[in-house]
Order: C-alpha cells, then sequence, then structure tokens
C-alpha cells in the first residue's frame, strides 16, 4: 500500500509539474504572434529553468528515473521557450550581448600584454608576433571609428582600449626588433660557471 500511494503521489507531481511548465506556452505564443514581449518579464521562467535544472541534477546520483525525466524534458521546453523572449526583446538582447562581448573584445585585445613583461625583460621581441599586434591594432582601430560614427557604445568601447594596447604593442616591437631571438646562455660560459660553483664548494 505505502510503495503504491509512494508511485501514484510521484505520478501526479510530475503530471502537475508538466502543467505547471507547459502554462507558460500560452504566454509564449502571444510574445511570438505580436513579435514583442510587451510588458511580460522573463525573470520567473529563468528561475524556473534553474530550479529544473538543479533537480535534474538532484536526481542523478540517486538514478530517481522519474524524478530526473520530467525536468530534463522541461529544461528542454523552457530553454525552448525563453529563446523567443530572447529572440523579440530587442532591447535586452543588445544589453546582455553587448556587455558579454565588450568583456570577451577587451580580453581578446588585450591577451598579447601577456608576453609585454617577457618582451621587455629579455628585450626581445621573439615570443610577440608582429602581424597578431599589427592586425589587432588595425581592427580595433576601424571599429572603434565605426562605433563612435554609429553611436554604439558596446562597440566603440573596447576598441578604445584595443586601439592603444595594439599601438604599444607596436611600439615595443620597433623598439626591441633588432635585438632579435633572445639571447641564451653560452655551453662555455655555462660550464664555467660549474666550474667555479664546484671550487668554491671545496
Amino acid at each position: 500500500m505505502g510503495d503504491r500511494l509512494h508511485l501514484a503521489v510521484g505520478v501526479m507531481g510530475n503530471a502537475t509539474s508538466v502543467l505547471l511548465y507547459a502554462a507558460p506556452i500560452l504566454t509564449f505564443a502571444r510574445v511570438i504572434k505580436k513579435k514583442s514581449t510587451e510588458e511580460f518579464s522573463c525573470v520567473p521562467y529563468i528561475i524556473a529553468l534553474f530550479n529544473c535544472l538543479l533537480y535534474t541534477w538532484y536526481g542523478l546520483p540517486v538514478m530517481k528515473v522519474a524524478m530526473i525525466v520530467i525536468p530534463g524534458l522541461i529544461v528542454f521546453s523552457i530553454t525552448a521557450l525563453i529563446s523567443t523572449f530572447v529572440f523579440h526583446d530587442h532591447h535586452h538582447r543588445k544589453i546582455f550581448v553587448g556587455s558579454v562581448g565588450l568583456l570577451v573584445s577587451v580580453s581578446m585585445y588585450g591577451s598579447p600584454l601577456v608576453v609585454v613583461k617577457q618582451v621587455i625583460l629579455t628585450k626581445s621581441v621573439e615570443f610577440m608576433p608582429f602581424y597578431l599586434s599589427l592586425f589587432s591594432f588595425l581592427a580595433s582601430s576601424f571599429w572603434m571609428a565605426y562605433g563612435l560614427l554609429s553611436h554604439d557604445l558596446f562597440l566603440a568601447a573596447p576598441n578604445l582600449l584595443g586601439s592603444p594596447l595594439g599601438f604599444f604593442q607596436l611600439l615595443l616591437y620597433c623598439k626591441y626588433r633588432k635585438r632579435g631571438i633572445a639571447e641564451e646562455p653560452k655551453k662555455m660560459d655555462l660550464e664555467k660557471n660549474d666550474e667555479k660553483s664546484k671550487q668554491l664548494r671545496l
């Protein structure tokens, strides 16, 4: 009796969960039809998605199939439904994608600076590719100009940083390019140093 009751309650729980998460379909259908999110907020649906992800994860270690199947299907469904919000909510989509793009662009243009310390210490540009620095400067300069002309902050902002960084790399290259490959200690010098250290120990 106890097992049957347990099973029945589990089935009813899954059934009502399906109905709960199917309820927003009418809202999403309206969004698609009008091609606008109007005053609807996507926050409840995003939270519902995270809730399903957590309970799907919770059900995996103990292998409770009934607990995994429904949340798994709901995760897929809500993800598909939220995509309609993303597609039709142009303002928030621009802010979100623009913010992510800004961070990624700044990271991309700043990444060659990792070797700047090595260039300054060794006074060699062997490990700082010239063409990467050159085209980084040119691309960021053109996109900075385009972003400023089109009054697009998300496009101009990362390039306002990327252009000077690219120029700085070119300055380093011009300064140290004649040094060529960083000189390695000669074998004879190393042997002499080893002999001196042995004599000191004795």
